[in-house]
């Protein structure tokens, strides 16, 4: 046999040995291709749904045996039942009740934080497998408890769940069959819950819409709002937070002949109203005042609104159109009537004036650049400057002209939260960072693993305790001065 048959055959062996080896990895331990933010690919070991759903039960069974049990209702029924009546919850400090925060502005404000941290890292008070998903976490203390809840993916059930903030315990879980597959984005839930008076309102990745009794996880009413707008699911799924408008549930289905944007009667469930056929993106509705006028804020995937809480007239309108419909970064409203937007893909960034007359609005550019792109995360406003993520670099704007004032530190397509006068920055790839928010300099004075894998959901906070999760684990921080 010549040499370059005998090479071609060892070549073909090896091919075939790592054929073998590459699909027992694949069948026996879950080694996946895992998109990561900007369409980059790395090969992971990924733990299917079902087998994470056996994780997360087993451990819950072991802490039940070993931390006390809260003073609260047993575990909700799965099946869901109309219009019960609501527990009655004492809420009080409410200090993160929605996606990003009270406001949707990401800038925590209840209580000063500790900014200083020893040796340049944290430990976790808590740290416990958690269920598929990319939603974030709210907030409230109920019945004097501080409770967390959120939204996640256990086998073919999404579930949401509330925690107890000070030890991880589950208090109850609400769950229902739904099992969202997407292959670059990933599977699982995306809308955070919004908690409000009592009742937790969460969103499904398939357009479940449910309220839920804070206390017991009792389902009080549930629709479907795709079914109810005749609408399709979007590329990566629903993704908009519920949002509290007076006696509304404001949520974004994108259905057309007036069921892009819907509100519900917050106790009841019933349809109140419908309006416009923008085709939605992943951004969340938010209930602001621009120019003396209270009005919903929507970015859809083609242009930002201004809609009347009570009917959802439009009110004004900004083209904002990016490529793949992804707006997902929230809009951040500036001083008495302008608009920060920013999305990925090139699109950039831009500063928009609202004169409001009459109850309508007219707009005005002041300015617009490629130096700040929100892909999937949002950025936050402190003193005159925009901090945020340009893809994966964090980087500081003058919020008056758009000029860069730096840019430093790779963070990959992580989530950033503003508090005491710091960033916390949570990355990509699971570490924690926590960064001063100046306009001088990048000045990074932490950075530290607190995650295993790709992380890309908002931290939250509770009375000063930061609460972080991805697809399999979620772990709390207490930053109490």
């Amino acid at each position: 046999m010549s040499t370059l048959k005998k090479v071609l055959r060892a070549l073909g062996m090896a091919a075939a040995l790592a054929g073998v080896v590459g699909a027992v990895l694949y069948q026996f331990f879950g080694l996946r291709v895992v998109v990561y933010g900007g369409g980059a690919t790395r090969l992971a070991f990924v733990t299917p749904t079902h087998a994470q759903a056996e994780v997360i039960e087993r451990h819950r069974v072991a802490q039940m045996s070993t931390t006390p049990a809260a003073a609260v209702a047993p575990v909700a029924p799965d099946t869901a039942t109309v219009e019960i009546p609501v527990t009655v919850a004492t809420a009080t400090a409410l200090d993160w009740s929605d996606f990003r925060g009270q406001a949707r502005d990401g800038h925590y404000t209840t209580r000063p934080i500790l900014t200083s941290w020893p040796n340049g890292t944290l430990s976790p008070v808590w740290k416990q497998p958690v269920g598929g998903g990319y939603a974030s976490m709210v907030t409230a203390k109920v019945n004097d408890l501080d409770l967390a809840f959120t939204i996640e993916q256990r086998g073919s059930q999404e579930v949401v769940v509330a925690y107890n903030v000070a030890n991880g315990r589950e208090q109850w879980t609400a769950k229902w069959s739904a099992e969202f597959k997407e292959l670059m984005g990933g599977d699982g839930p995306r809308a955070t819950p919004t908690y409000f008076d009592g009742v937790v309102y969460a969103q499904g990745a398939e357009g479940e819409v449910r309220a839920l009794d804070a206390v017991t996880g009792r389902t009080i009413w549930r629709t479907n709002m795709l079914t109810d707008a005749g609408a399709t699911n979007v590329q990566w799924g629903m993704s908009a937070s519920p949002l509290i408008v007076d006696n509304t549930v404001v949520v974004l289905p994108g259905g057309s002949s007036n069921h892009s944007v819907a509100a519900y009667d917050h106790r009841t469930g019933k349809p109140v109203w419908s309006a416009l056929s923008d085709r939605q993106a992943y951004a969340s509705p938010m209930l602001v005042t621009i120019d003396g006028v209270r009005q919903i804020l929507v970015l859809s995937a083609s242009r930002l609104m201004g809609l009347a809480p009570g009917n959802g007239m439009l009110l004004w309108e900004f083209p904002w159109a990016t490529m793949y419909d992804v707006n997902a970064g929230q809009p951040i409203v500036i001083g008495r009537n302008r608009v920060f937007i920013s999305s990925g893909y090139d699109k950039g960034a831009a500063v928009i004036e609202v004169a409001m007359t009459d109850g309508r609005g007219a707009v005005r550019e002041v300015w617009k650049n490629n130096r700040m792109k929100n892909q999937f995360s949002s950025s936050v406003l402190y003193e005159g400057y925009i901090y945020g993520l340009d893809g994966n670099i964090l980087a500081c704007l003058d919020v008056q002209t758009g000029d860069v004032k730096w840019k430093g530190g790779r963070y990959g397509y992580g989530q950033i939260v503003l508090a005491s006068g710091h960033i916390i920055v949570l990355t990509e790839d699971g570490d924690m960072a926590l960064v001063r928010a100046t306009p001088d300099k990048h000045v990074e004075l932490a950075r530290f693993p607190v995650l295993d894998g790709k992380t890309w959901n908002h931290p939250a906070f509770s009375d000063g305790r930061l609460l972080v999760r991805n697809l399999k684990e979620m772990a709390m921080f207490d930053l109490r001065r």
